[in-house]
């Protein structure tokens, strides 16, 4: 038993449109340190997974946003959570169980080494961004 985390794309992550504030190097180290990972987003299935492969990762979950509490009945942990950038990421994060982790600079520096010790180094090249948009 391990820790899920279902991460949004538009606003949350760097290659999302607007770019969020969580990098990819904080998507590898969530995989490196044997997390379940995914997305949750209103994007299509079909385009969450080409992302994945233009980032050479391979998600363990690809699901809409109103499907996160699939995601939970599929994997048992100790922890879930999802990062996202908006009200709705939260609204769906409580429904199905998860802790929802707000993705922008204040929210990040408070979880951020909590869920990936070493945060930030991880992702201090992009924190700005987070908190002009």
């Amino acid at each position: 038993m391990g820790t899920v985390v279902s991460f949004d794309i538009d606003g949350t992550l760097e290659v999302g449109v607007p770019p969020g504030i969580i990098t990819l190097a904080a998507v590898r180290a969530a995989r490196g340190r044997g997390y379940v990972i995914g997305t949750c987003s209103a994007r299509t299935l079909a385009d969450q997974r080409r992302i994945w492969g233009r980032l050479g990762l391979s998600p363990d979950f690809t699901v809409l946003k109103h499907r996160l509490a699939d995601v939970r009945a599929s994997f048992t942990a100790l922890a879930y959570y999802h990062i996202g950038d908006t009200d709705i990421d939260e609204h769906f994060a409580g429904l199905a169980g998860f802790r929802f982790l707000r993705a922008d600079a204040a929210s990040v520096r408070a979880w951020g080494p909590e869920l990936l010790p070493g945060w930030p180094d991880l992702g201090t090249d992009h924190a700005g961004k987070g908190e002009t948009r």
